[in-house]
């Protein structure tokens, strides 16, 4: 059955609804909007900035910071023997004071007011670390001069679980006859590496580093030298014409 619509129920619905304004109208109003209180602010109305006095460098610089690293038994004597080439650097080049702590057996760095740069302490701090996990000093020095460079230590057995007789072959795979493995990837991919028992620390550019590491993985995992020079000689090779 049909029934008639309500003619006044129709226009109440009608009246309930509200006009919705488009999104366009909306957007052209905020533009005026903007322009105009742009054009206001460049008036005489406009609010100063506030200036305040520079601050000195002292505020600036905060109080002393510290690095301490400690340096294992084995290297008190190299230390001992090296300690102007070490000292000579920080001091004079980074302007901080560094001394050995005979008690707590650790070198102690720390800024001072001659200090320019707060970013120095982490370069001696990665410069005496290096030298202690068994880099040469001239080395070494190379992470104070750049900013490119790194460090990175792993372990034998982080690459495979190894035991006895098996890491021993492993550590001498990556050493070599007389060291001619290690000296090769050293070369060819521009890095230092130093074997102290089943730690390997590379020291280089991240690229490099990379390429040396993958070539001391391939060598832990069991692959023969040969093989190994070929795929760092063809890498390196690439990465030389991209650059």
């Amino acid at each position: 059955l049909r029934t008639a619509r309500n003619p006044l129920a129709s226009k109440d619905d009608g009246e309930s609804f509200t006009k919705v304004k488009s999104k366009k109208t909306q957007k052209r109003k905020r533009d005026e909007d903007g322009v105009n209180m742009d054009t206001d602010a460049d008036g005489p109305a406009a609010v100063k900035r506030p200036q305040f006095p520079p601050i000195s460098g002292d505020k600036l610089r905060g109080p002393d910071q510290m690095r301490k690293i400690p340096v294992p038994a084995h290297r008190y004597t190299p230390l001992k023997d090296n300690w102007m080439k070490i000292f000579t650097p920080i001091v004079e080049n980074l302007q901080l004071q560094v001394r050995f702590n005979l008690k707590t057996r650790n070198v102690e760095i720390k800024t001072c007011k001659e200090t320019q740069d707060i970013g120095s302490l982490t370069k001696a701090a990665d410069f005496v670390k290096a030298f202690v996990l068994g880099f040469q000093v001239e080395d070494a020095l190379a992470l104070v001069r750049l900013d490119e460079l790194f460090l990175e230590s792993f372990d034998v057995t982080d690459v495979k679980p190894l035991k006895g007789d098996h890491l021993s072959r492993a550590i001498g795979r990556i050493a070599g006859k007389g060291g001619k493995t290690k000296f090769t990837i050293e070369n060819v991919t521009k890095t230092r590496i130093v074997l102290a028992d089943t730690k390997v620390h590379i020291l280089g550019s991240f690229q490099n580093i990379k390429m040396a590491r993958t070539a001391i993985c391939n060598l832990i995992l069991g692959s023969p030298p040969s093989k190994v020079y070929g795929n760092i000689r063809v890498v390196a090779s690439r990465t030389a014409e991209r650059f």
